[in-house]
Parts: C-alpha cells; sequence; structure tokens
C-alpha cells in the first residue's frame, strides 16, 4: 500500500515537472527575443541591420559598421545580407509584422512604398542635433530623390553613382577614329559627334552604344537636349515638351539604325561589360560601379566622358544612381540607429567604406580625394560633376519614382519602341496614358 502512494506522488511530482519543461520550452524563443531585441547579454545595445550586396560589397559595408562601433562601444550592430532580388519583398514583409531590422538599406524603388505605408521614421529633426555625424546640407540637392518630402527626410544617400558614358579607348585608338574626349575638349561633344562616332564604329561591324530602356537613363538623353519628361516640379510634361520629344526620336533611331543595340535584345547572359571588354561596343552607360571590373582587365584602355549635349551646356543633369539608409519606424532603439545611420553615411563613415573602392563615390561633400587621389580612369571628375548636377530617383524631374510601380510600366513601354514594335509618337501616348493614370490625384 505504501508502495502505491509512494508511486502515485512519484507519478504526480514526474507530471509537474513535466509541465514546467514544457512551460519552459515555449517560453524561451520569447526569452531570445526579448534578449536580442533590447540588448547583448554584455549590457549593449544591439542593432539589426540587412542589406543587399556581393561579398564584396558587404566587407566594405562591415568597414562602416566597426568603425562606429570602434566609436561607440555601447552598440553593436549586427549586419544580416538579403539577397537584392528577394530584397524589397521581404522588407516589406517584416516591417508590416513589426519584426523588420532598425536600420536598413533602401532603393530608389521602394522608399516611396515605405514613406507611404510609415513603415520609417523622418530623420531630419535628428539630423539637427549635435547627437548626429552629419547635416543635410552636406549633400547636394539632387541626391535626396524620393528620400525627400516637402522638409522631411526619410533617408540618407550611402553614396552614389552618377551615369557617365564610359568608351573603349583602345578600340577607338584601333578603329582609328577621334575620341568622345577629343570632341569634348574642342566644346563639340554633341549629338552629331555621337552620330559620327557610332556610325565609324557600325561600319566596322560592331555596335556603337549599348542603350537600356530604363526610364531614369532615357532621361539623360531628354536633359542632354533641354527637354524634361517631368518639370522641377513633378509635373509631367513629355506630351508637350518637343525636345523631349525631338531626343526620344534620336535614340530610337539610333537603335534601330544598329549605331547602338538594345540591352533588352541581348542574348540572356550577356551584359554590356563584357560586350565592351571584347571590343563588341564602343561605349556603354554606368556609374562607377563597372571601374571595379574593368580595372581587373590590365589590357583594357578606356575613360569616362559626360553625356553629350544637343543644348550648348556641358553640366546638363545626369541620372544618380543611388541607394539609402532608413530607420525602422518601430524599432525599439530608435535613437541608437539615428545616431548609426547619420555615422555611416557621414564623411567619416564614407570615407572608411570607400576609401580604395571602384563601387561608387562619395554622396557626402568634402571627401573627394578618395576618388581623385588614385583615379582608375583620366577622367574621373565627370563622376564628380554628374553627383554636382545630376538628379536621383524620386526628384521632381524624375517623379515617377514617387509612385509604385509607375517607373517599371514606362520602362516596359519603352521596351516596345526599342524593340521595333511601335514608333516614339506611340510611344509617348502610351506613357501619358499611364501616367495619368497612375498618377492621378497625386499632382
Amino acid at each position: 500500500m505504501k508502495i502505491k502512494k509512494s508511486v502515485g506522488k512519484l507519478k504526480k511530482r514526474s507530471i509537474v515537472l513535466s509541465g514546467f519543461l514544457i512551460l519552459l520550452l515555449g517560453l524561451l524563443p520569447l526569452l531570445q527575443a526579448c534578449s536580442s531585441s533590447s540588448g547583448s547579454s554584455s549590457g549593449k545595445t544591439v542593432l539589426k541591420m540587412t542589406a543587399w550586396g556581393s561579398p564584396g560589397e558587404l566587407k566594405v559595408y562591415q568597414k562602416g559598421i566597426d568603425a562606429f562601433e570602434k566609436e561607440n562601444p555601447d552598440i553593436e550592430v549586427k549586419l544580416t545580407p538579403v539577397p537584392s532580388d528577394s530584397y524589397e519583398q521581404k522588407l516589406i514583409t517584416e516591417l508590416a509584422g513589426g519584426n523588420g531590422p532598425d536600420v536598413f538599406y533602401v532603393g530608389d524603388q521602394t522608399m516611396a512604398k515605405l514613406i507611404e505605408n510609415k513603415s520609417i521614421v523622418p530623420l531630419t529633426d535628428f539630423m539637427n542635433t549635435d547627437k548626429s555625424y552629419t547635416k543635410v546640407d552636406d549633400y547636394s540637392e539632387g541626391l535626396w530623390g524620393a528620400a525627400k518630402q516637402g522638409d522631411e527626410i526619410y533617408g540618407i544617400p550611402v553614396d552614389c553613382n552618377p551615369y557617365v558614358i564610359y568608351y573603349n579607348r583602345g578600340l577607338f585608338k584601333k578603329l582609328g577614329i577621334k575620341s568622345p574626349q577629343e570632341y569634348y575638349d574642342e566644346g563639340k561633344w554633341n549629338w552629331d559627334a555621337f552620330r559620327e562616332v557610332t556610325d565609324k564604329i557600325k561600319a566596322a561591324g560592331k555596335y556603337g552604344f549599348v542603350q537600356d530602356s530604363g526610364y531614369a537613363m532615357i532621361n539623360n538623353w531628354y536633359w542632354s537636349n533641354g527637354g524634361y519628361e517631368f518639370d522641377d516640379k513633378g509635373n509631367y510634361v513629355l506630351d508637350k515638351d518637343k525636345k523631349a520629344q525631338e531626343a526620344l526620336k534620336f535614340v530610337n533611331d539610333l537603335v534601330q539604325d544598329g549605331n547602338a543595340i538594345y540591352s533588352g535584345s541581348l542574348p540572356e547572359g550577356q551584359g554590356a561589360d563584357a560586350l565592351f571588354m571584347s571590343e563588341q561596343v564602343g561605349m556603354v552607360a554606368a556609374g562607377h560601379w563597372l571601374t571595379a571590373t574593368f580595372k581587373e582587365n590590365k589590357s583594357l584602355d578606356y575613360d569616362y566622358i559626360y553625356w553629350p549635349s544637343n543644348n550648348g551646356k556641358k553640366d546638363n543633369p545626369v541620372n544618380i544612381a543611388t541607394a539609402f539608409l532608413s530607420v525602422n519606424a518601430k524599432s525599439k532603439h530608435k535613437e541608437a540607429a539615428e545616431k548609426f545611420a547619420t555615422f555611416y553615411t557621414s564623411k567619416q563613415g564614407q570615407e572608411k567604406r570607400l576609401t580604395g573602392n571602384n563601387n561608387a563615390i562619395p554622396s557626402v561633400k568634402g571627401i573627394d580625394n578618395i576618388v581623385t587621389k588614385d583615379p582608375a580612369v583620366d577622367h574621373i571628375e565627370y563622376l564628380l560633376e554628374g553627383r554636382k548636377n545630376g538628379i536621383a530617383n524620386g526628384a521632381p524631374q524624375l517623379y515617377a519614382g514617387q509612385v509604385a510601380g509607375l517607373q517599371t510600366e514606362m520602362s516596359d513601354i519603352y521596351d516596345l519602341m526599342f524593340l521595333g514594335k511601335q514608333d516614339p509618337e506611340k510611344t509617348i501616348q502610351q506613357i501619358t496614358k499611364v501616367v495619368n493614370k497612375e498618377i492621378g490625384d497625386k499632382k
């Protein structure tokens, strides 16, 4: 009888103990989550950061993080890379679910969506305090793009990439063609010169230029003629702007006449950079990022040139590709995240990241020496001029960047034109229809 009672007591204790263990195991993930969101076991504030990028680029990002942590030993930043093809959707989903990173890279096409759904905090007030490592005036106005709404800043450009034209100087010499720089020095680097050199390259059985259908890329041609798709107030004017219409016809003629090849018609896996290095094309348009690839090819002789002008000006705007660093509106460490964001994008942060790096140039003023000190090309100054004169996606002149999905629709329409399926007039009609539909009451 006593044995039965003892066994019964043991069973009860076992049940209670099992229940306690189950409860403890159930609480463990919650306790871990609380620990990771509030700080590490060392008492540091831990910030979660996400970004896209290649392994090499991630190492560059880490340089900025390490420099910040050295100066702020009470804050730890954990970088989690996310593939670029799934980055936007993953970020938006996590932010909506309340478990997003504290600070993160934002692409120019994503910025408008995050501002609209209030996922990111305005940084203007913090940037005006003594705690900020950088100020609004440290950046050229054209760099803000969609990140600036009125007087509010929602993201800080991490660096920038103004578009220039790369030309294969070795190919030009081999074919006996006067270089774009020679035309530029004579004050004659214009559309006629561009047509002339691409005619000669085509006559040699090659392509003169690779043209993209991206709406921001096409605006480089509009601006080179003094025309606009959207004016400086963000109003759509392509259907009325004769100079922009003339530019669209010019660039389409280049493609249809074989002086340029449309990037959308290239075989899968074959890029403009490969064509350039194999001397199958004389010129390509890109930011500083191609320099990192071209620099490794010791036999490649190349240089930059500014966009050819058709209105007599040498300083027409060019598109600037950039990404921004923003802060989660639901972050539990908002001030620490804002502090990190301003450091990472400051002179100090960008100098740490960009020194010796040929993927981008500083977005912040005052440290151009890291680009000009040991330039990979003879005319690095065209990148810096592009930053000064340029326009980032989402700025008034590229207003489509503020309307989710609009620029993709516009690029799809330009694609049809470059493929020879419709003329510029029909293209403008379709662009106008889409813009009026998507913007609607926004303007």
